[in-house]
């Protein structure tokens, strides 16, 4: 059973049938609004690109798992690949997290999305992030990207360790600007 999810909703990450998540991945979609002109409308490439941050307790970057560098460095975090124009249907960039294998000093993991080429979300349509159970694939909640705007970047949702070793998935919809995930770096921090 899915979740849609409003900005600053929040969803445990228990089994339905008890014990917490071990394998998820954060799925990001969208589509490029076709651009008209004066021979019809043609289409666009927009390459979006997810990025998921790791932080520990105290607010500091741990590691990045970006397009980049698909991979964080004790592996409990992998990007599926960098998709360069959001053709086709589904996920189009996926994010992979093995929560039994994050490190116990990260206490959150923040997902975001930016522009890489530069344009707007007003040209961007259809773009949502979703959770989904890895070992069954199973949608457990989803997040549409709403809110057009002069924006090129967003910071998605987080997942964040509780107490006990459970995590919760938070949405939340921080708008931002920037190519990469560093410049929405000081934009994030308010969020943790």
């Amino acid at each position: 059973m899915t979740v849609n999810m409003s900005k600053g909703q929040q969803v445990s990450l228990t089994k339905r049938g008890g014990g917490g998540l071990s394998l998820v991945r954060m799925g990001l979609g969208w589509d490029a609004v076709k651009k008209r002109g004066l021979f019809g409308s043609r289409s666009q490439s927009i390459d979006l690109d997810a990025s998921a941050l790791l932080f520990d307790g105290g607010g500091n970057l741990v590691d990045a798992v970006w397009f980049r560098q698909l991979r964080s460095k004790d592996g409990s975090v992998q990007h599926t690949g960098d998709n360069l124009t959001g053709d086709g249907d589904g996920d189009d960039e996926s994010i992979i997290v093995d929560l039994s294998r994050v490190p116990p000093a990260v206490t959150q993991i923040v997902f975001t999305v930016n522009s890489f080429t530069g344009q707007d979300f007003s040209q961007i349509e259809n773009a949502f992030c979703r959770l989904v159970d890895e070992t069954n694939g199973d949608e457990l909640a989803r997040y549409d990207l709403t809110g057009s705007g002069r924006h090129n970047a967003q910071i998605m949702a987080k997942v964040s360790r509780g107490g006990g070793g459970g995590w919760t998935m938070t949405a939340i919809g921080g708008i931002g600007n920037g190519r990469t995930f560093q410049d929405l770096l000081p934009a994030t921090v308010p969020f943790l």
